[in-house]
């Protein structure tokens, strides 16, 4: 389930933070007929921060149900306390999600071995394969190489989710990091294409999510090596990378979902809307690529 294209939905929900769980059923039916090896619930995309435990289970129930394991489920378990983080993972294998991914939030900034043991004590309460959520742009944590490494050895841990390498040096970095039962991916979905073809064997996508049927067009291409044809499909996207690129991908998936009809719920405050030259902006690029419900 580490391998290939992984779909990270919104997660919808009211003003007062209660999810709208028919919508989140209707965002995660729809990624199943497309070519995505799992579907990551609750990540950043899905802003599992704004969301309560409570919340975050009946999202996970819901999303296991409509699935009924047609496709792996991901859960993210992230959270600030080390007991709560084991709360959640547990929650995620009782509702019977396949597996689980972290980031290391934190208030106080972090140690490498304060981050260590965070890993090491969720994922052997959880009792699931956890996948390692390596977000600095997010978190304003930096995994060294040698942390990385480290929870690699970790037995229950079984991949690692990589912001793009600033080198664009996928292979070395993968080779690097690397190890059998381990795999590296990456995300940022502007980086689709050289991560691909670079040699990654995974992407964790925001923008498939909500767009499966033109990110996957992108990554069957790259994962098939077919160079030429995923460089034509990354070129369609260019816009609407760049406008992820610019305001966030959570804020534009949220903005293309409402326009094309998918939710009417708001972004959790403070997160605000695109401004209204945006939307006017992604309206037009949503109709270029023929996005639709």
């Amino acid at each position: 389930m580490f391998k290939g294209l992984s779909a990270f939905p919104l997660t919808p929900a009211s003003a007062d933070g209660v999810v709208d769980t028919d919508a989140l059923q209707q965002l995660t039916a729809r990624l199943v007929p497309h070519p995505v090896t799992s579907i990551g619930l609750l990540g950043s995309t899905g802003t599992y921060a704004y969301l309560t435990r409570a919340e975050r289970r009946r999202a996970v129930a819901a999303a296991v149900e409509v699935l009924a394991g047609k496709v792996p489920l991901i859960v993210g378990v992230g959270a600030m306390r080390t007991d709560e983080a084991v709360a959640l993972a547990q929650d995620a294998a009782a509702e019977g999600a396949d597996a689980v991914l972290m980031a290391p939030v934190s208030y106080t900034p972090l140690t490498q071995d304060e981050a260590f043991g965070h890993y090491r004590a969720v994922t052997a309460a959880a009792g699931l394969p956890m996948c390692v959520y390596n977000n600095p742009g997010t978190t304003h944590f930096t995994f060294s190489e040698a942390l990385v490494q480290r929870l690699a050895e970790v037995d229950g841990i079984a991949a690692v989710k990589m912001p793009l390498p600033a080198d664009g040096d996928f292979a070395g970095e993968i080779a690097q990091l690397g190890r059998d039962g381990f795999e590296i991916g990456y995300s940022a979905d502007w980086g689709i294409a050289n991560a691909l073809l670079g040699g990654a064997g995974s992407f964790y996508s925001a923008v498939a999510g909500t767009l499966p049927k033109q990110v996957t067009a992108l990554s069957s291409a790259a994962l098939a090596g077919d160079e030429a044809a995923a460089r034509a499909e990354d070129d369609k996207l260019a816009e609407l990378w760049a406008l992820c690129k610019a305001r966030g991908s959570v804020r534009v998936m949220h903005a293309a979902a409402t326009q094309i009809g998918l939710i009417d719920t708001p972004l959790p405050l403070p997160l605000l809307p695109l401004e209204t030259g945006e939307q006017d902006a992604l309206a037009v690029i949503l109709e270029q690529i023929d996005a639709t419900v």
